[in-house]
């Protein structure tokens, strides 16, 4: 059959059931279901095999663990402290809780990995300070909308673990490809709101006494040592990155229970649901995901692709620009998670042909999906913003758009110069 109308057949059915409600997941089930009886595959124990196959996977049991000790932060006080002694840090100058967001949004990026649940936590307890102190409420809701987004790229992440169990490429050297951009987006977002900070008139706070600013530190010393016992375990191999998951999960409930205490057993119930909920709906997209995944690969779409690209194969720096514009697209259209499952398989071979480092290619493209995270019309995050700060939608789009051109600079930074990926990782391991 040719290919092109197999293309056509998925992109026309996921638009189709995406277009009429339907979730993610039973999307690409349907829409891989439709491919195989047009390619003459159809046979449904076939298409149960892939169901469970997008699941069956040691590395994909990171997931659940780290969306497990991402609850317990935000329940057990981790969080809060957090924010609380950044605060106290720089709260004080002019715009200060912008710079406490960023701050915040990158410490607990280091310990969650899920952009949903930093941004939920920097929502609830910032944006009614932030309208409390007079801060326009657009421009607060997309610094913190663009700060969450920093989680899928320091490790630990959850987007890094899916990549690496789909396209078969180390969760550890992803992981530590994450550091040096990851830190980027926390410097440019600094960059960007020190601008916007000449638009608006905000007062200059009192500084607290160094004594003070001590004490908030101490308060949140076990919440800062949860990375270093998470990146430091990897690095030294202590532990696999699955490993760490189920350490971080455990640590945040020791903390959230014996150290910080606020959390009773009545509590826990709630936080294994909500984590449970959130789990199914991650791996039920794995699981869906392999079944139209598989045939794409029947149907040799790739290989199209790889015809189409094939003039850039021998420039390597235009080729990743012309992908990460794709994926741009794609983000606009689809959340982070079913864009790795269905494309990062697809696309990996060719930028390795292209003499690509992998794990530079797989930094990239969770990077370009983070972004599609506050780009609409899906945009999840700006929409957990929207949700908690009780705004309209339109209104947290207009405000994110300085961020998103900040991150575009950093995006084409990175495709012009890789090596501030590919060096730091090969220094680090």
């Amino acid at each position: 059959m040719n290919q092109g109308l197999v293309a056509i057949i998925f992109v026309v059915g996921m638009m189709a059931f995406m277009g009429i409600g339907m979730p993610m997941a039973f999307a690409l089930v349907l829409t891989g279901a439709s491919m195989a009886w047009v390619l003459g595959f159809w046979d449904t124990q076939l298409l149960a095999q892939n169901l469970v196959a997008g699941v069956d996977s040691f590395p994909l049991l990171a997931v659940p663990f780290f969306i497990l000790a991402g609850e317990l932060m935000n329940s057990g006080g981790i969080s809060r402290r957090i924010i609380t002694m950044a605060q106290a840090w720089v709260g004080h100058i002019r715009g200060g809780l912008g710079f406490v967001t960023i701050g915040a949004a990158i410490l607990m990026a280091s310990m969650s990995g899920s952009a949903l649940a930093d941004t939920a936590a920097l929502a609830t307890i910032l944006l009614p300070m932030m309208r409390a102190h007079g801060y326009p409420m657009s421009t607060s809701a997309g610094l913190i909308a663009s700060g969450g987004i920093i989680a899928p790229i320091i490790p630990p992440s959850m987007p890094f673990v899916i990549y690496g169990v789909t396209t078969n490429t180390s969760i550890s050297a992803l992981f530590l490809s994450g550091i040096v951009p990851g830190l980027m987006m926390g410097a440019g977002l600094v960059v960007a709101w020190k601008l916007q900070l000449r638009k608006l008139d905000l007062p200059e706070g009192i500084p607290l006494p160094l004594r003070a600013r001590v004490r908030e530190t101490g308060k949140a010393f076990w919440a800062l040592l949860m990375p270093l016992i998470i990146i430091g375990g990897m690095k030294t191999g202590v532990f696999t990155p699955t490993e760490a998951a189920v350490v971080a999960a455990f640590y945040a409930l020791v903390i959230a229970f014996f150290i910080h205490r606020e959390m009773k057993l009545a509590d826990l119930h709630g936080v294994l649901v909500r984590a449970a909920k959130t789990t199914a709906v991650v791996m039920f997209l794995c699981a869906g995901a392999q079944v139209a995944s598989y045939m794409i690969t029947l149907a040799d779409l790739p290989a199209t692709l790889t015809g189409w690209l094939g003039p850039l194969m021998e420039h390597p720096t235009l080729l990743m620009a012309v992908m990460m514009v794709m994926l741009v697209l794609v983000g606009t259209a689809l959340d982070l998670t079913p864009t790795i499952l269905i494309f990062a398989p697809v696309m990996l071979p060719i930028a390795v042909a292209a003499g690509i480092d992998p794990v530079y290619f797989g930094l990239m493209f969770v990077l370009n999906g983070a972004v599609g995270l506050i780009t609409p019309p899906v945009g999840t995050v700006l929409n957990v913003v929207a949700g908690v700060g009780r705004m309209r939608l339109d209104e947290v789009i207009k405000g994110v758009n300085p961020f998103l051109l900040t991150y575009a600079l950093i995006l084409a930074l990175l495709v012009i110069f890789p090596q501030l990926v590919i060096a730091p990782v090969a220094w680090m391991r």
